[in-house]
Order: C-alpha cells, then structure tokens, then sequence
C-alpha cells in the first residue's frame, strides 16, 4: 500500500511539473508573428511620473533575454540594482532606485523581450516617460566606422555615449550618461536629450561593460564639447585602438649575464644613450621586454639613459642602472625568422631577424646558390641595418642579373655564419627560397592619384585581405604615384594622411585632444562593399581616388584600363 501511495505521489508531482513548465508548444506552423504588446505601465511619453516597477503585456508568453546587455536605459541607471522578470505574457522591472528629478528616461528594449516558441524579439519597443513637467526631445545623430575595417562587414557591438561636460569621467573609466547602439551599417541615434553641453565618444564593446578597455577595444571621440540645444546630425566617428596608460618601467632586474626593462607597453621608438653603446653596449626588445647585452663589463653597473615613446606619443625619459653580473646560467641559443617566399625582379631583399643582437658574420659561409654548382658571394656592402641601433634585424639586398635565367635562388648560410653579442653562433645551417618573377606575368603599372591637396602621404598597395603591405611609398609635394612590375593578382589601396612625417599611422590621443591620422580605403564604385582592385599582367590600370570625410576612397575611373603589349617598345 505504502509503495503505490509512493508511485502516485511521483506521478502528480510529474503531471503538476509539467503544467506550471512555460514551454515551447509542440507541432503545428512555425510561428514568424513577434509578440505584440498590450499595454505597458508608465504609459509611453507619460510626465511627472516616477515609477518603482515597469510593467509590459504582450499578447503571448515571452522571455527575456540577457537584459542587462540588451536594453538600453538613457539617462544611466544602476543596472545591478535593476531587476527583470519574465512570467507568462508579462515583463516587470523592478528599478529598486530613485530616479532623477525632471529628467526624461528611455528605456529601449532591442531585441530583449521574445516569444517563447520561436525566440522572435518585440519590434521596435521603446518606453519614454518623465519624471518632469515635458519630455525631452533633443537627438543627436551620426555615423560610427573602423579605421582600419574588420572582417566583419556589419557594425555589432558598436555603442555611442554621451557624458555630461562637467563630469570628471569618461569612455574609459565610467558609463555614459546618455547611451545609444549603433546599427549594422554603423548609423546611431540619441533621442530624448535635455538641453546642455555633453561630451560625445563611441567604443566596440565586446565585453559589455558601457565603456572602452584602452588596451583592447578601438574607440573614438568628439574633439569638441557638443552645446546641444538643438537636433545636431552628422556627428562621425572613426574607432580605432589607443592605448593611453602610462609608458613606464614595471621592473628591472638581472638576468643571468644580462639585465632586463619591462616595461608597461611596447614603445615604437627608442633610443639609448651610453658611450659604448653599439660597441659594447647592446639591446633587443622582445614584446614589452627591453634586455641588455655587454660583452665586456661583470659585477658592476653602468648609468645608461634610456628615451622611449610609445605609439600615442607619450615619452619617457629615464636615466637606467644596468647592472650586469656574471652567471652560470645557460646563454640563449640564437635563433632566426627569415622572410623566405618573398619573389623579386632584380634584386633579392632578404630580411632575417634574429632573437639576440648579432654582432659578427663569418662572410665565407653566406652566399646565394642558383644550381647544383653555381653560387654568388654576398658582399659586405649588401648588408645592413635598417635601424643603426637595433642589430637583431639584418637586411641584404642582392642584385641578380638579367643573364642568370635560373627561377629559385636560395640563400645559403652555413652553421656558425652568425656569431651573437654573447659569443653564440647559429647551430644550424640557414636556406631560404627567393622566386625570380618573369616580367611578363607582372603588371605593367598601377596609376594612382589621390585627388587631395594635403602633401605627406602613406599609399600602401595591400594583399586582398587587406592586412599585408605588398608595397608601400612615402609621398611629399606630390599626390601621385605609379606602382611597377608586381604580380597579377586581386588588391587593396590604403591611403594615410601622415600628419606629423613620421612615416607611420598613429593613433588619437584623448589626453591630447588629438585625433588619429585619417586613413582613407580604395572602394569599388560597382560594389561600395568591395575594396579589391583587379590587375592583369600586362596591362596598366589608372585610378583616380578622392578622399573623403567617411574614410572611403571611390573610384572615379576604375574601368579606364589599356591591355599593354609587352613585346612592343612602343607601347612600354
């Protein structure tokens, strides 16, 4: 008796289980209808009201998801104090905080509420009211893009936020006072701004916190604060990552033989001042770690002024005890990456780049073989450094006759060719490939003219995923240029407008109130969602570009194309 009172108390509890279970209906048609809502309190664009809950009915069970990420409350709220529930056809928001005074509040719920059978999201729900006599009704509208564009076609996660003028905080150390997210196509708008002067940004937030990581989310401002006491539309934002914390020394300290600087972030320039250095005195900077080579000086230190800047521009200039001991510890090997692959037309630019700092190079080992038998020696004079002070990068540009028809050359360099800063050679041999390209498989020429009268230009000729630099020119008093001789193939074109000649992209500096350098992208006028640049061998493309405000550049002739006989002197 016992046991089958048991066995029916299971089953009710069962049967009742699965009545109070809100679930998604079995069979029937897909359903493609959102929920409708029936009635929301406060009523929209209701006044002097100052509610405790939100309530929202729809005309079917819904759900609620992620709310803390999803809706948007302009003025900021304290989220973590808000609560939300879904319960059958019903949503109730329980603030659990004081609302501010004359004040008016949006609430817009994007695709937070959905149905329960098919996740299909409420459309177009947005909650107005105010706590004062009128609502407000200012907007403030634009456009947010990347710099440099992602692989994803589509704005996600892009939000734009405004800070009142006198608040001492901003996109990188607390949540906006007014908020918005942009759509797909990047477009945003703010609604309902009271009257007053803001400070404007737009950040990526990938991890949905309402404001910017400086290390790892691009973002942008508005250089100048925003009076609105009217509708203002046209306000651009270009994201792109800068990092502006402090350039300084986390640690230094002995390492085996040597002795390390780590610092707080990668610096782009440095500069080190000591009467050996170059001679004696050596560095390599791996990451964030600047290590320091002496091939003469044990158990003691010398005073050493180290000048570095970082890619915002900010500079630290510090006067470094090196103090260098001796040590039993194992020497690091010295290793090497060299750019093999790489084809040429009549000269070979290797690049190798070593882990240590080489100082001497065993010439009799080093050369280029072309056949089973046939080698060229490298000469002295084809090696060097392109940063006289950093000696972990070599270069040597070898020319290759016309005469020598061979299509793979290899760079040769025997074990212990290389001999490091600490008396280490490389322990194995070293071979690279080099591809002799044939001039009638190149293009004959890329014309560009970059229709601007600004004079310091970067043109970057990229690979069509828009991320290796195939070919790059510096350009003063002149906005054209002519790119020969490379292979055919699929490209993009990159335009940087290099404002302080430094021959390189820097990045805004909102401690500075100092913007990016504008960065301008070839567009396909045939297909404004395509960068790529076709090019036939043979033949001669012009293209005129036009820089605009949006960061775009837009064909005005790319179809003005001539097929170019190679054979023919006077064609070339």
């Amino acid at each position: 008796m016992k046991l089958i009172i048991k066995i029916l108390s299971i089953f009710i509890i069962i049967i009742l289980y699965s009545c109070a279970k809100q679930s998604t209906p079995m069979g029937g048609e897909k359903d493609i209808t959102p929920p409708k809502l029936v009635s929301i309190k406060p009523i929209n664009e209701s006044t002097n009201t100052k509610p405790q809950n939100i309530e929202l009915e729809f005309d079917e069970y819904v759900k609620i998801e992620t709310p803390n990420k999803l809706i948007i409350i302009t003025p900021k709220i304290n989220k973590d104090e808000m609560v939300v529930t879904a319960l059958k056809n019903k949503v109730i928001i329980k603030l659990n905080q004081e609302l501010e005074d004359s004040t008016t509040y949006v609430f817009n719920f994007q695709k937070s509420i959905q149905d329960i059978t098919e996740s299909n999201p409420a459309e177009n729900l947005k909650l107005v009211f105010s706590t004062g006599e009128y609502i407000d009704s200012l907007k403030l509208s634009g456009n947010v893009s990347y710099i440099f564009p992602p692989k994803e076609k589509f704005i996600k996660d892009v939000l734009v936020g405004l800070y009142q003028k006198n608040d001492t905080t901003d996109v990188l150390t607390a949540t906006p006072y007014y908020i918005a997210a942009a759509d797909s196509s990047g477009n945003f708008e703010i609604t309902n701004i009271k009257a007053g002067e803001y400070r404007a940004y737009a950040w990526f937030d990938s991890n949905n916190n309402l404001k910017a990581e400086e290390k790892s989310e691009p973002y942008a401002f508005f250089g100048d604060t925003l009076n609105i006491d009217k509708d203002i539309s046209g306000i651009d934002f270009s994201l792109s990552k800068a990092d502006i914390s402090e350039l300084k020394i986390n640690r230094s300290s002995s390492v085996g033989e040597n002795y390390d600087v780590v610092l707080s972030k990668f610096p782009t320039n440095i500069e080190i001042i000591e009467e050996n250095f170059n001679e004696k005195l050596f560095y390599r900077l791996k990451e964030k770690n600047l290590r320091f080579y002496h091939t003469d000086l044990r158990n003691d230190s010398i005073q050493t002024r180290v000048i570095l800047k970082d890619s915002v521009g900010f500079t630290l200039d510090t006067l470094v005890y090196l103090k260098f001991e001796e040590s039993d510890r194992v020497k690091e090997k010295l290793e090497h990456s060299i750019n093999s692959g790489i084809g040429f037309l009549n000269q070979i630019n290797a690049e190798i780049t070593f882990n240590k700092p080489v100082k001497n190079i065993n010439l009799d080992s080093l050369f280029v073989k072309y056949d089973t038998a046939s080698i060229i020696k490298i000469q002295k004079d084809w090696i060097y450094l392109k940063d006289s002070t950093n000696y972990t990068k070599l270069n040597i540009d070898i020319p290759i006759t016309d005469s020598l028809t061979n299509s793979t050359f290899t760079i040769f360099a025997a074990d212990s060719t290389f001999q490091d800063v600490e008396g280490l050679y490389n322990e194995n041999k070293i071979e690279a490939n080099y591809k002799k390209l044939d001039p009638k498989t190149l293009v004959t020429s890329l014309d560009v003219t970059i229709d601007t009268d600004f004079q310091h230009l970067i043109v970057q000729l990229l690979d069509k995923s828009g991320t290796k630099i195939v070919k790059e020119v510096f350009l003063e008093n002149t906005n054209k240029y002519s790119f020969v001789d490379f292979e055919a193939g699929t490209y993009n074109l990159r335009v940087i407008f290099d404002e302080n000649k430094n021959r390189r992209w820097d990045p805004s500096n909102m401690v500075q109130n100092r913007q990016a350098e504008k960065v301008f992208y070839y567009k396909n006028p045939n297909d404004p969602k395509s960068m790529d640049i076709i090019v036939k061998a043979g033949w001669t493309n012009e293209i005129t570009v036009i820089t605009k405000t949006n960061n775009t550049i837009e064909s005005v002739d790319m179809n003005n194309t001539k097929d170019i006989d190679t054979n023919n002197e006077e064609d070339n």
